[in-house]
């Protein structure tokens, strides 16, 4: 240990004679050790950071598919390709006007302009149709109804005491909502959930009950009849809940759309639509009762979501042309085919009556329900500057009172 101590005691006094020496020494040795530790570690850094921007290049060029499939998707579900156009020139030749109410009419006419579509007036408290606008797309065979159908299935799920207006149903994890929001939105999740519990025999029994599956009209020429199936729509078509939500597998025409509103708006009876032709019609017009609908208790817990859709739902545009009266409906927009379909069935709650206007377009991008809406709020705009709404029916007013007749046709 003694020889070990003394040699290191040596050691140390020949560095202290030769501090110079042995800074540099020292110096060289720190800065050759730390030039070799950066070296080491830039070799080090360098190796990740190309990997990765490696990585990176490949990736994207691996990724270049992906993205041309994600922005075909996009594109698909955003800007899918119509073959239809939303507008058309001279919808309403042809058309018979002569029983129609001429205030009515040129209310729908001025309205609807140039889109193509058809425009159906109805006062609810006889069935009569005060106007029909390009009757040919009218009397159709119908379209998808859209997230009109909801108005259906609201009614079957109210019927059965299913929900109320409060209810809040689950829409998955923690979320949830009541009928109220879910029609004046529109929540496509809120009926499939209701659909599914209802299950498809309850909801075709009471769209049947409302009219759908059959022709509207009393002896109207050229009506046709919309379709509903007889059996659920296979689950990879979306099954129940898709016929409760989007009406996917219905075709509903303009007319049947209008009837079952118009029992909403009168508390519950079903009318047939009649269409007079002519002054003598009119003034010879009695009222035929398909049905009287068990719908009244429940008429208010639908009312509020329709009321709802139009101040603050998907048919708020309405208001852009028109406010001064209540006014309760519900939009509907989907496509099928390379058309898009924007539909709006809707009823003016006034203190001097009620009537109630559907209208229906079919084209491509600038077709909405939305829009429907908005043309809907020009309608009642017209009539209520041409003082429909003290009036009445022009062509209506000076008949006598009429007989309400129960018909089987």
């Amino acid at each position: 240990m003694s020889k070990q101590t003394s040699l290191l005691r040596l050691l140390v006094s020949a560095l202290t004679c030769l501090p110079l020496a042995g800074m540099s020494w020292a110096a060289h040795i720190n800065t050759s050790t730390h030039s070799t530790k950066s070296k080491q570690q830039s070799k080090i850094s360098e190796t990740p950071h190309t990997r990765r921007r490696l990585h990176h290049l490949a990736h994207a060029r691996s990724a270049t598919p992906v993205a041309r499939v994600s922005a075909t998707t996009r594109r698909h579900r955003y800007y899918e390709r119509f073959s239809m156009s939303s507008f058309a020139e001279d919808i309403a030749a042809g058309d018979i006007t002569a029983g129609e109410d001429p205030v009515v009419r040129q209310a729908a006419i001025d309205a609807l302009g140039n889109m193509n579509g058809t425009v159906v007036a109805i006062e609810p408290t006889s069935g009569r149709v005060l106007a029909m606008v390009n009757q040919k797309l009218a009397l159709s065979s119908g379209a998808q109804p859209c997230s009109t159908i909801k108005l259906s299935v609201a009614l079957a799920a109210l019927s059965e005491g299913l929900v109320s207006k409060d209810t809040k149903v689950s829409l998955g994890g923690s979320s949830r909502m009541d009928l109220t929001t879910a029609i004046a939105h529109s929540n496509n999740a809120y009926f499939e959930a209701v659909g599914r519990k209802l299950g498809f025999e309850k909801v075709a029994y009471y769209a049947h009950e409302y009219g759908l599956g059959e022709l509207a009209g009393y002896d109207i020429p050229g009506e046709q009849l919309g379709s509903y199936p007889e059996e659920v729509i296979p689950e990879k078509l979306g099954g129940v809940g898709k016929m409760c939500s989007f009406g996917e597998g219905v075709s509903m025409t303009p007319l049947q759309l209008g009837a079952m509103v118009s029992a909403i708006a009168n508390g519950g009876t079903l009318y047939y639509l009649q269409h007079p032709t002519s002054p003598e019609e009119v003034a010879g017009f009695q009222p035929r009762v398909k049905r009287q609908l068990d719908i009244a208790p429940i008429i208010p817990e639908l009312s509020d979501g329709m009321a709802g859709a139009v101040q603050y739902g998907t048919a708020r545009s309405l208001r852009l042309n028109f406010n001064e009266e209540s006014i309760l409906g519900k939009t509907g927009t989907c496509s099928h085919a390379g058309t898009r379909y924007g539909w709006f069935a809707s009823y003016a709650n006034t203190s001097v009556g009620r009537v109630v206007v559907v209208v229906f377009l079919q084209g491509g991008r600038p077709t909405f329900g939305p829009k429907a809406a908005e043309i809907a709020g020009r309608i009642y705009r017209n009539m209520y500057d041409h003082n429909f709404f003290i009036a009445g029916p022009a062509a209506f007013s000076d008949t006598a009172a009429v007989k309400t007749v129960s018909t089987t046709p």
